[in-house]
This record gives structure tokens, sequence and C-alpha cells, in this order.
């Protein structure tokens, strides 16, 4: 547990911020022309960017943005895909070799280029960005679940239950789901990562949330046009991109090794 106190500490501050956010009073979109590109100071903790918004403000609220995101594509993406990939592993036949060729199809298009295309398409905007990216996701976690049930599926309590008379949904429920769900957690766990970075990038290239709403990825394509004059525009939305994906990251490696049987058996 000693490894995980730092990034669990990184992540519970940016929920704090996500959730607690909105009852602070902050006033992100006010405009204060006296301070445009102001260093950090007692006033704003990060300082202003170019229209004189004060960024702490601005990056509490771009940390809902991208909190809201990863828990909306995780928790549908995550659930989609479990779902359809143990059902296809668990029937076989035609079914899962077709659900196999739509997922073989998925993966020749490089992910985050077939979301920008999918977002690009739908326009930009929040609700767009969650279904974009959970239409790119599902297909990590039907994969793994699929792989998973295909080792499970011939296993003797398996058998036992078709033997005993179970039904589909009680097999999956009971015998099959509780067997799968520490690699689907990993998966879950680098799946916020990778959302919080493709979310930032969305929102870069103004496909994600639109002004005056605020996220990490629009502010730093905000910054860079002010970078050698005023880098904490762009410091302070990447410094916290960065913590929170890399905690996300060392938490995923953290529960890995927890969750690995094998290596709890060699300690």
């Amino acid at each position: 547990m000693k490894g995980a106190w730092l990034p669990m500490g990184i992540l519970l501050a940016w929920a704090a911020l996500a959730l607690l956010g909105p009852w602070w009073g902050l006033k992100p979109n006010a405009i204060h022309l006296e301070r445009i590109l102001n260093p950090p100071c007692p006033e704003s903790w990060l300082g202003f960017d170019d229209l004189g918004r004060p960024l702490w403000d601005r990056l509490v609220v771009g940390a809902r943005t991208s909190f809201l995101v990863a828990v909306g594509v995780v928790a549908t993406a995550g659930f989609l895909g479990t779902l359809v990939g143990t059902l296809s592993g668990y029937l076989g036949g035609w079914w899962d070799h077709g659900i196999a060729r739509i997922m073989d199809i998925f993966l020749a298009f490089p992910g985050i280029l077939l979301a920008i295309a999918l977002a690009g398409i739908l326009g930009p905007g929040i609700e767009n960005v969650v279904f974009a990216l959970a239409a790119v996701g599902w297909v990590g976690y039907a994969r793994l679940a699929r792989a998973q049930v295909l080792s499970l599926r011939h296993h003797e309590h398996i058998q036992a239950a078709i033997a005993l008379g179970s039904g589909i949904p009680r097999i999956v429920g009971r015998h099959l789901l509780p067997l799968i769900l520490a690699p689907l957690i990993v998966e879950a766990t680098f799946g916020v990562a990778g959302v919080v970075v493709a979310e930032a990038g969305l929102s870069f290239l103004g496909l994600g949330v639109q002004p005056p709403a605020a996220s990490w990825g629009s502010m730093i394509r905000d910054g860079t046009r002010y970078l050698l004059v005023a880098p904490h525009m762009v410091l302070a939305p990447g410094i916290a991109l960065m913590l929170v994906v890399l905690a996300i990251n060392l938490l995923g490696d953290w529960l890995r090794d927890r969750l690995d049987v094998r290596q709890s058996r060699r300690k």
C-alpha cells in the first residue's frame, strides 16, 4: 500500500476539485482587463490568462471536465465492451466470429484518429466527446473479456453449472464475471489515463468543450501563443495533466501487481 499513497492522494485531489469545485464560488469566465497575462499573485494562485481570467478557477473547471469525461467514457466503454466480449467468448460460433471481425475493423484504425473523425462528424461538445471516445474504447475491454472467457468456459465449475441447468445470465454473472474482473479493473485504470489525454487532445484541436467552458487541453492551446511572455498559461494545465496521468498509471501498476495471482504466490 506504501507505493499507492501518493498517486491516490493526487487522484483524490483531482476528484475533490471536480466534484466540489461548483460550490466554491469560482468565477472562471470573469474578465479583468487590467490583469491580462499577470503571473501568479495572491488574487490568483496561478496567474491570469490572455483575457484576464483567473487560471486557478479555470483549472478547477478543467479538472471537472476531464473527470466527467473520464468517468463517462470508462463506464460506458467498460460496460459495453465487457458485455460484448463476455457473450462473444461464451457463445462462440458465428456470434464470436462476427464480433471478432468487428473488433479487427476497429483496431485497423488508430484510436485517436477515429475519435477525431467521430468528434468532427458529431460536432464539438462534451457529450459528443464522451460518445466518440466510448465508441473507440470499448474494443479493448471486449478483447480482454473475450480472451478471459475463452480460457474459462471449459473449466469444471462452468460445465457443472451448465449440467445443473443454469442459464446464460446466471453463468455469466455468477461464474464468469467475478473471475475476469481483476484484469478488467486494471484495464479500466489505464483507460482513465488514456481518456484524460484524449479529451485534452480533442479540446486542444477545438473538438472538445467550447469556449468559454474550460478544459485543460484548450487552456494549453490558448497558452501556446504566449509561451515566451506568459509560460504559466501552459505550465499550470500541463503540470496538472501530467500529474493526473502519472498518478493513474502508477496506481494501475500497483493494482496490476496486487491483483496478479501468480506474483502473489511467488511472494
